[in-house]
């Protein structure tokens, strides 16, 4: 007996040859909208991009 709460019996196989559930799921013929970052993700990549250039500094001991 397997780990798993569901058997491939109890729920059935998932007949995906096409990729038709994809291309459903997101359509490609919307185009991207570009976006405003926020103040916070700005701050977040800043601040992983500074403690990653500290983190290199450190193990090549310049710092």
């Amino acid at each position: 007996m397997s780990d798993w709460k569901f058997d491939v019996e109890d729920v059935g196989e998932d007949d995906d040859e096409n990729g038709d559930d994809a291309s459903q799921m997101y359509p490609m013929d919307e185009p991207l909208e570009p976006g405003t970052p926020s103040a916070e993700n700005i701050l977040f990549v800043v601040l992983g991009a500074l403690t990653m250039v500290f983190v290199f500094l450190r193990l090549t001991g310049l710092a």
